[in-house]
């Protein structure tokens, strides 16, 4: 009977808490000035000129020519994802490229598609779906546009392809001259490695040619282990295993023994069953939003909601181990659960790329710099991107494992100031163990960190104003790390 009574209780907690979360959360733009912008983190918000929907080319090459004329300032925003004022400008025109999203061609002998920039990754899949082929990388999620994929150089988990870079044939670029450009490997190929990966601050893109690559089946495969066990695992199990195409990894963020140690792996083996694969290529929606949405309210407050909701992300995953999934529908990982908007707090991101070899000895060093202190950590997950350069601003200077964190802070000033605190003590360790991190988040890392972390900043920014002198392409981020 007792037992029976405290379960009630719980039961009646939860559904209060499920109705306070959902019907109380309170928006911090409603009462904003007109013409100021926010991103995702809605940590910054900022009063630009106006908003401007890039539609059609010729409207954008004459907003081009006039803010030549005036001496305009140009920013360019998709789903405004990056979180460090990548997209917007004080008093600048912000183009929205969102309704410049036409797939323009598909072409299955060649495995390419024709994109405009402000289409997304889900308008390509179901583009490319019916002729059984898929995209070779994007990130985990398919909401973000394609201008700004390639405007961060985005990876995802596929194991077998890099960045992003790695499978553009080319791009039209409009530059800050008001012109239109053919930039490829071989044509204008100075502007090739700077744009893609140059968070808007060379040119709009207007469209651009992907290469594709076969839809396949795979199966999951789920393996729980411990974090010092994770890089063998993973070279052994994964990586010199040609049949395993995608993988994720999590560790553990609950507070306890298991807190930066448990960890399961979620791999996605090539099928046996080809033949089996019209039965899965039904492009899925959104699934299990709700669950999810709630569960990551409950890590936010509490300690108990973060134990609640590894242990059932653990039980979810072990149910799937052997089912069937086609390699579109793995790409396609729900993404509505990561909207959230509370007039006190927000959630962020970091993100941690770290040499194989390295890992083990990290996640000990970042456990010890992260005792004490009170950073409300939701959620790591792992993938992996191979070494690559191409990009000026490349984040893979090695094999790496990329630490994706989830974390919910204040927004006050107060808040700011001591997240940004613990961040650079946290990138401080990522730097000592040869690793790097994410640029399309809040600027709390300092100067020196990005160009220890990225050693050709300078030349970076150096090209910038040599492109573009008159500095007509301008962002957040530029001011504060160009400047």
């Amino acid at each position: 009977m007792k037992t029976k009574w405290k379960i009630s209780i719980l039961t009646l907690l939860l559904i209060f808490y499920a109705f306070a979360f959902f019907h109380f959360s309170l928006k911090d733009d409603e009462h904003l000035p007109k013409n100021t912008v926010m991103d995702v983190s809605r940590l910054m918000p900022m009063k630009v000129k106006k908003v401007v929907k890039g539609k059609e080319v010729d409207e954008l090459i004459d907003i081009m020519k006039e803010a030549n004329k005036t001496g305009q300032k140009i920013s360019i925003a998709g789903k405004r994802h990056s979180q460090g004022g990548h997209t917007f400008y004080k008093d600048a025109v912000v183009l929205d490229m969102q309704t410049h999203n036409k797939i323009l061609k598909v072409d299955p002998s060649k495995k390419t598609v024709l994109v405009e920039s402000g289409a997304t990754w889900d308008d390509v899949q179901k583009a490319v779906n019916p002729y059984g082929l898929s995209v070779k990388v994007m990130q985990s999620q398919n909401i973000f546009t394609i201008g700004g994929s390639l405007s961060v150089n985005a990876h995802g988990r596929d194991i077998r392809y890099g960045s992003l870079i790695d499978t553009v044939n080319y791009f039209d670029l409009l530059t800050s001259e008001g012109k239109i450009i053919r930039v490829s490997r071989e044509q204008n190929a100075e502007y090739f490695p700077l744009v893609l990966g140059g968070y808007g601050l060379f040119g709009v893109i207007l469209d651009a040619e992907l290469q594709l690559t076969e839809d396949e089946l795979y199966t999951y495969r789920i393996s729980a282990m411990d974090y010092n066990e994770y890089p063998t695992f993973f070279k052994e199990h994964v990586l010199e295993q040609p049949d395993v195409r995608m993988h994720l990894a999590r560790i553990s963020t609950a507070p306890g023994d298991g807190f930066l140690k448990d960890m399961y792996s979620e791999d996605y083996v090539l099928a046996n069953q080809q033949s089996k694969l019209g039965d899965y290529q039904a492009l899925k929606g959104e699934e299990g939003t709700f669950i999810t949405k709630f569960m990551l309210g409950l890590s936010r407050d509490f300690d108990w909601g973060k134990k609640l909701f590894w242990e059932s992300q653990k039980k979810y995953f072990s149910t799937i181990d052997g089912d069937y999934v086609s390699r579109n529908n793995a790409m396609r990982s729900e993404s509505k659960f990561l909207e959230y908007e509370d007039s006190d707090d927000t959630d962020i991101l970091q993100e941690y790329f770290i040499p194989v070899d390295e890992f083990t000895l990290f996640i000990d060093d970042l456990k010890k710099s992260l005792k004490g202190e009170d950073l409300d950590l939701m959620n790591i997950t792992i993938r992996y991107t191979h070494q690559n350069q191409d990009a000026v601003l490349s984040y893979a200077k090695n094999d790496m494992f990329a630490l994706v964190l989830l974390i919910n802070q204040k927004k006050s000033e107060s808040g700011k100031k001591e997240t940004g605190r613990i961040i650079r003590k946290m990138i401080d360790v990522v730097l000592k163990h040869n690793g790097s991190y994410y640029l399309p988040y809040y600027s709390y890392p300092t100067k020196s960190q990005m160009k220890e972390a990225y050693p050709r900043t300078e030349e970076f920014f150096m090209k910038k104003r040599e492109l573009d002198p008159k500095e007509r392409f301008m962002n957040e981020f530029y001011e504060v790390y160009g400047k």
